[in-house]
């Protein structure tokens, strides 16, 4: 039983810290999910932690959805997340961490703390590839953090707006991924347990986190983003030290 609300206690607070920084909250469970059930088990249960509470955090958000983005991006999404969960149980992930750590490590570069609010210009139709891309990974590694807050800023969709969009696309990817998990035996009765407790802790957590995030500014919002974005990579580079270390 102690496990279970260890779980949701960590699920509640890094939904918040999640929703303040656009995202990412699946990252801060992959140190706790990988102690107690092993490294293995990270994707499954960060998955189905996600879907729960996204399912609650997509009705609180739901006015603030950017639909146009929504119809390009949830097909690439939900095909990525297959095929990589698909491919979960085969593929040596561990130097793609590597480089997706690399890369949310350098936005803290290229939007200068915050302070620059685009670096390149996106046209609509780039969401498509661009979660193809991502939910192939997320399969294969379990989260990618907030890797596609960088498309979203460029693209002037910040604060609620990015929240509420990238839940719509990340849900149904989601749900495609515990299906998959679950058809090739990865997804146990007992990981199965472990997401719904920290799901259930992060549901409870969307309706206190979207008053928090109102009260921001928009340069406080994209510096806390950019900010947790270097952090998460950070933690993924450092997940990985081991393999990096074999390297040399």
């Amino acid at each position: 039983m102690t496990v279970y609300l260890l779980l949701a206690a960590s699920g509640f607070i890094a939904w918040i810290i999640s929703t303040i920084g656009g995202g990412g909250g699946a990252m801060l469970l992959v140190p706790l999910v990988g102690f107690i059930a092993g490294a293995q088990a990270v994707a499954p249960v960060t998955t189905m932690t996600t879907l729960i509470a996204g399912s609650g955090r997509a009705l609180v958000f739901w006015r603030d959805i950017e639909w146009r983005i929504v119809r390009w991006a949830l097909p690439g999404g939900a095909i990525g997340g297959m095929l990589g969960a698909t491919l979960f149980s085969t593929t040596p992930a561990e130097w793609l961490q590597v480089i997706v750590g690399l890369f949310l490590v350098s936005t803290i570069v290229q939007y200068r703390f915050g302070a620059k609010e685009r670096t390149f210009e996106v046209r609509t139709w780039w969401f498509l590839p661009a979660e193809l891309l991502v939910g192939f990974l997320s399969g294969l590694i379990g989260t990618m953090g907030p890797v596609m807050n960088s498309l979203y800023l460029n693209a002037g969709v910040g604060k609620e707006r990015m929240v509420g969009t990238k839940t719509a696309v990340s849900l149904p990817m989601h749900l495609v991924q515990v299906g998959t998990y679950t058809a090739f035996g990865a997804m146990t009765g007992r990981l199965f347990l472990f997401g719904i407790a920290a799901g259930l802790g992060a549901l409870v957590s969307n309706w206190l986190a979207k008053r928090l995030l109102h009260k921001m500014r928009a340069r406080d919002f994209r510096a806390v983003v950019v900010g947790f974005m270097a952090l998460s990579g950070a933690v993924m580079i450092w997940g990985q030290r081991d393999t990096i270390i074999d390297l040399f």
